[in-house]
């Protein structure tokens, strides 16, 4: 006889906790995001004028190619420079690369992930449901922001294009989830959690910059092949719609660091 409906095991349990237990940082980085558009893009009708041209051509070639300010006169090029590469970029950064760390390495480090294991809770099945939960809150991140850029768009002369606000949002929850899918890989290997933050945020920090080096120097320009960033972002997303080679080097790299983090976890003694 197969057991009562009420008895039955719920699906997804590591998931469904990691989603729950979180909700209020998911909540406050929701928050954050928000502000710093609601901040930052109703002030490009000001920003396009004359004296914004004038500073812009100031300023060396070499910095703004650096910074990304080279169509930041444009709506899409304001938006791409002030908030999907540079701010927003950094906030989702430090979520994942955060709940990455956690993830594992966090877990291991309180003895919360002895415990979970040890009620029978697979390491496959641990280390994807986490993953998956990281993932499903960085897609949260993604649709909250687009709603935001969406609703701001008229009112702020942005002249966006829903379908490539929705191209810039994939991009974006790539490099997020590539960062949180490195926390987890370095977690699973070593145990540490300062470990696994600082390998999250130093592949992200070496993207931004070889993108910033390929910039300014042609000759350098293969450095793009090497940097998440640059696979992002070499299209801009909000002016030319989807990368669909750019966000396969994304996909395939965050499956690869995913995969990486099952099998350390899998083959390492955690429980004593």
């Amino acid at each position: 006889m197969s057991p009562p409906t009420s008895l039955a095991p719920r699906p997804l349990p590591i998931f469904r906790r990691t989603v729950i237990d979180t909700w209020r940082s998911t909540l406050v980085w929701t928050l954050a995001l928000a502000a710093v558009l609601l901040l930052y893009l109703p002030l490009y009708p000001s920003m396009n004028g004359a004296d914004m041209r004038s500073l812009i051509s100031s300023l060396p070639p070499e910095l703004v190619n650096a910074l990304g300010y080279e169509d930041i006169l444009s709506g899409p090029g304001y938006v791409q420079a002030t908030f999907f590469g540079l701010l927003g970029f950094v906030l989702v950064t430090a979520a994942a690369a955060s709940w990455g760390s956690t993830a594992i390495a966090g877990a291991e480090e309180s003895g919360r992930l002895e415990l979970v294991l040890s009620h029978g809770v697979g390491r496959v099945h641990y280390a994807l449901e986490t993953a998956l939960g990281i993932l499903t809150r960085l897609l949260w991140f993604a649709v909250s922001t687009a709603a935001v850029v969406l609703a701001l768009n008229g009112p702020s002369e942005l002249g966006l294009d829903a379908a490539d606000v929705v191209a810039a949002e994939a991009a974006w929850l790539g490099l997020g989830y590539l960062s949180g899918s490195v926390a987890m890989a370095a977690g699973a290997l070593t145990g540490r959690r300062t470990v696994a933050l600082g390998t999250a945020a130093g592949v992200a920090a070496a993207g931004y910059v070889m993108n910033a080096l390929a910039n300014q120097n042609p000759d350098l320009g293969w450095l793009r092949n090497l940097s998440p960033y640059s696979w992002a972002y070499r299209n801009d997303p909000l002016a030319e719609g989807f990368d669909v080679t750019g966000l396969g080097l994304l996909a395939a790299a965050c499956a690869l660091f995913t995969a990486l983090a099952v099998w350390a976890l899998n083959r390492r003694d955690v429980l004593g």
